[in-house]
């Protein structure tokens, strides 16, 4: 899925490009900016969020939010209705996520909590209105805390020695947070977020011995990457 976004945004692109010149040239006559025609700035991330992220809520509320105005901008829904309809849906969605989430990821939960209650390290890196970059390169990583708020935060563990499982804890506000993990340990993520979310685009171990690092990721209109 990495390059699922940059193929729908191709695509996209294109196709614009080919109605802008059909129209130029009097082979087409077809009208772009339609009534509600923004709300595609809406939608289409939304939808590339919904393919290539693990955490969908945030992507689902902003698909409903985007083909709700796209159809009240079209006189087929009502403003007081969607307005008043917003709220509890979004709380809805959110509510079913979180459920769901705690019924299918409870292993992975209950390990982090193990893991976290268990660590031995205190690191804590914070990235506020600024950028920091973490490199445990040659040395025994014991997990970590990670926090961007306005801001980007870099951990590099390619190079570190990862003798047990360990747990990253993240939290991503308006901001986002580069992970680089090894080629020969497996990931398993556990996140609660709103308008962001997790993705994992590294392609990890399949042995069943390999060393585990636990993403328990918290994102508010922010993201993490696994790199």
């Amino acid at each position: 899925m990495k390059k699922t976004g940059a193929v729908i945004w191709g695509i996209l692109f294109v196709a614009v490009g080919f109605i802008l010149a059909g129209n130029a040239l009097g082979i087409t006559d077809i009208e772009l900016f339609f009534d509600g025609w923004w709300t595609l700035f809406i939608i289409v991330p939304s939808v590339m969020g919904l393919l290539q992220e693990r955490e969908k809520t945030g992507s689902l509320i902003g698909l409903c939010i985007g083909v709700a105005l796209l159809l009240m901008c079209q006189g087929i829904l009502d403003f007081e209705l969607i307005w008043k309809l917003a709220l509890p849906v979004a709380l809805i969605l959110i509510g079913l996520s979180m459920i769901f989430k705690n019924v299918f990821g409870r292993r992975v939960g209950e390990e982090i909590d193990r893991l976290n209650k268990d660590r031995t390290s205190g690191d804590e890196y914070c990235a506020t209105f600024s950028n920091q970059v973490v490199d445990f390169s040659g040395e025994i990583f014991r997990g970590t805390t990670l926090s961007a708020v306005f801001g980007g935060v870099k951990c590099d563990l390619r190079n570190a020695h990862i003798e047990e499982n360990q747990v990253i804890n993240g939290t991503s506000i308006f901001g986002g947070i580069d992970i680089y993990v090894p080629d020969d340990v497996k990931v398993k993520i556990k996140s609660t977020s709103i308008f962001g979310g997790v993705t994992d685009k590294k392609k990890h171990s399949t042995d069943e011995t390999a060393k585990i690092i636990y993403i328990n990721a918290t994102c508010v209109f922010g993201g993490v990457e696994i790199k």
